[in-house]
């Protein structure tokens, strides 16, 4: 008896956990602004947002603007939340959207117009290799961050994990590139189960090229990648774009 209620406790943590209701989670939020709007949905954050959002449980990461015009330039503003749980983000989300002072605060930078034109959220959860997003104190000189977004060749992701967890993340730290997290998408229309996104930080622009550059061409990268892609390549497409930490960003 005392083993069948186990695996009955067992199961019921399994159904738990697949249903999303444990485990800490992230979640990736980019906003287009309206045309030249920029610069208010950055001040509508950083004078109220990030502070209600805590108010309600969510954990400001990081806040970044896209740094070249291709990208949005400061006319999109991509940040991190972590939550307890995806339950937890639910309900964070809805007493945000009932907050009173949110509601005046929408209201009020919205009297000449939308401000937002797009909104988009991904949830995420950490790889088993990824190292901590360290939300910090934002002292210090700011760093250059880049988003790098992979999506995998089919049935490739496990294969694109390894080349990571193996080999990859040691040859960045090599070349001077700071590895910060790494992450899955949780929900099959945004990429789970293909996609590997992960956020890398340098000294400056003219480093982040350098060490790129450096990493290309290094002899045991050129190895590994040609011994893990013998029976085809590993990813479809890559994607990569450049931030810059806003001012009241933890993570700079």
């Amino acid at each position: 008896m005392k083993i069948i209620r186990t695996l009955l406790l067992l199961a019921l943590a399994a159904t738990s956990f697949a249903a999303g209701t444990a485990g800490q989670v992230y979640e990736l939020r980019t906003y287009t602004a309206a045309p030249g709007r920029g610069a208010d949905v950055v001040a509508r954050f950083r004078e109220h947002t990030t502070r209600i959002f805590e108010k309600h449980g969510m954990v400001n990461v990081g806040y970044w603007v896209a740094a070249d015009a291709k990208d949005g330039g400061g006319e999109k503003l991509i940040y991190l939340l972590s939550h307890k749980s995806r339950d937890a983000a639910k309900a964070s989300w809805k007493a945000f959207s009932a907050d009173t002072e949110w509601k005046e605060v929408a209201k009020r930078t919205t009297a000449n117009g939308q401000i937002v034109a797009k909104v988009e959220s991904v949830f995420l959860e950490s790889a088993d290799f990824s190292r901590p997003m360290d939300a910090g104190n934002g002292k210090g000189a700011a760093r250059v961050f880049e988003l790098r977004t992979y999506t995998a060749a089919e049935g490739k992701l496990a294969g694109l994990d390894t080349r990571f967890r193996e080999h990859t993340i040691g040859i960045f730290t090599r070349h001077g590139m700071t590895n910060l997290g790494y992450f899955h998408p949780t929900d099959a229309e945004k990429g789970a189960g293909r996609t590997l996104l992960y956020f890398l930080a340098y000294p400056s622009r003219e480093a982040a090229a350098a060490a790129w550059k450096g990493f290309r061409e290094d002899p045991e990268w050129t190895k590994v990648r040609t011994a893990s892609e013998q029976n085809g390549k590993l990813t479809a497409k890559v994607e990569s774009v450049y931030l810059t930490p806003t001012d009241f960003s933890r993570l700079r």
